[in-house]
């Protein structure tokens, strides 16, 4: 067997995952205290970042958007006058206009820039205001579930929308998205109202990208009817485009035993002993996973906290964000054997690895394959692979030393790899 160079080289850690954002120190904070830029400052001046202006720009708009929020208090959204009387006066006395919203930021570029890093950096900084911070992709879960639950207890309800925005805007005023990303035409029709919705009540966005609006769902069916929500993010956001020369991502150390080629019998073996060593020689069980969709979902190869699987039962079957979730969200070790090398016709599997690795890196697992080609290669042309780009470049970081010495829960214990 043949340890990718992929997986070979060594190379000082510069890009600051959001992940590591959770050990903050006293100076850490008390630089957040004063805002991104101060806080991106220290970073570079400590040595754990190295001096980037398209960065260092992205992070200046960043603050003045902190600075604004923090001076900014939106008034509530009027209710309709009841009664004659009260709509009289709401004739002759209108209210005051509300004071304008701040302009959200899109953050755009290609991978391994440090969008996410800048985001964090700036969603750590303090504010008087309710905020969030969460994946695209666990974002339009969460979305279709509270739409579900909403029908169900009022069954006679016609528009579910503006009471969903209702109940998003009470909970944060800002909204941090990470990989904003549009795949599917259900979330692209959902979307336009929703956001808009949100923009009534009051509601900041700030989300990364690896797509400049514009090209958000395009050449696919349905993809005239989005339109109207590009339209709706130019208006609403400024976007900030980040095209450093390079990809941090790919200047962490590699860890040389988390992607094996080729995916032969001795690659086999060795994903035997990992498992061994991160289950602490668990019995292999049988485990259903009841979703919040209300379907089951059966692993067959289960060792303690540790899953394994065949490629072709992830992602050659009509699987989806939900499944993957679950399995992240279970499971804090992953191993996939026997991954392909993907051709132009497999489009669609190549789309349902990228929504399970994007699962598993934000949810912070530990991934160990066995595979024929190294990423950059697996699938190298069809529909979606500038896509697999990001998907390579979140397989190296998650191949680091870094990654695996992050500490992660295991069977309720907090522990490191």
């Amino acid at each position: 067997m043949v340890i990718s160079p992929y997986n070979s080289c060594r190379v000082p850690m510069l890009w600051l995952s959001a992940i590591d954002m959770n050990a903050f120190s006293a100076s850490d904070q008390a630089a957040a205290d004063k805002g991104p830029r101060a806080l991106y400052d220290l970073r570079v001046q400590s040595g754990r970042l190295r001096v980037d202006p398209d960065q260092e720009r992205v992070a200046n708009r960043l603050d003045q958007l902190w600075r604004e929020l923090r001076t900014w208090s939106p008034l509530p959204t009027p209710r309709p006058p009841q009664g004659i009387l009260a709509s009289l006066r709401a004739r002759l006395q209108p209210p005051a206009p509300p004071p304008p919203r701040p302009r959200g930021v899109y953050i755009v570029g290609r991978v391994g820039r440090g969008k996410t890093m800048l985001m964090d950096m700036f969603f750590s900084c303090p504010l008087q205001h309710p905020k969030r911070r969460i994946h695209f992709l666990k974002f339009m879960q969460e979305i279709h579930l509270r739409l579900r639950d909403m029908k169900r207890s009022h069954p006679d309800i016609s528009d579910p929308i503006p009471p969903l925005a209702d109940e998003l805007a009470a909970e944060a005023l800002l909204l941090c998205f990470d990989e904003f990303q549009i795949n599917d035409i259900a979330d692209a029709m959902l979307l336009g109202r929703l956001f808009e919705a949100l923009f009534i009540r009051q509601v900041v966005i700030v989300a990364t990208s690896n797509t400049v609006p514009g090209d958000l769902f395009q050449n696919r069916p349905g993809a005239d009817a989005f339109k109207p929500f590009i339209a709706i993010i130019h208006r609403e956001l400024d976007t900030e485009e980040l095209d450093s020369d390079n990809d941090y991502r790919r200047g962490r150390e590699q860890d040389d035993t988390t992607w094996l080629t080729p995916a032969d019998e001795t690659a086999h073996q060795r994903l035997i002993k990992i498992i061994q060593n991160h289950s602490g020689n668990a019995p292999q069980t049988t485990t259903t996973l009841h979703l919040s969709a209300g379907r089951d979902l059966m692993i067959e190869h289960c060792y303690g906290s540790v899953a394994r699987f065949e490629f072709t039962s992830l992602c050659e079957k009509p699987l989806g964000p939900p499944d993957y979730l679950a399995i992240a969200q279970r499971f804090p070790v992953v191993v996939i054997e026997d991954i392909p090398s993907l051709t132009p016709e497999d489009a669609n599997v190549a789309r349902r690895f990228i929504t399970l690795i994007d699962a598993l890196y934000d949810n912070g697992n530990l991934l160990f394959v066995s595979a024929d080609e190294t990423p950059d290669s697996l699938f190298p042309e069809g529909e979606g692979a500038d896509a697999f780009a990001r998907t390579a470049s979140r397989l190296a970081e998650m191949g680091s030393e870094s990654w695996l010495m992050r500490p992660r829960e295991q069977d309720g214990r907090l522990s490191r790899a």
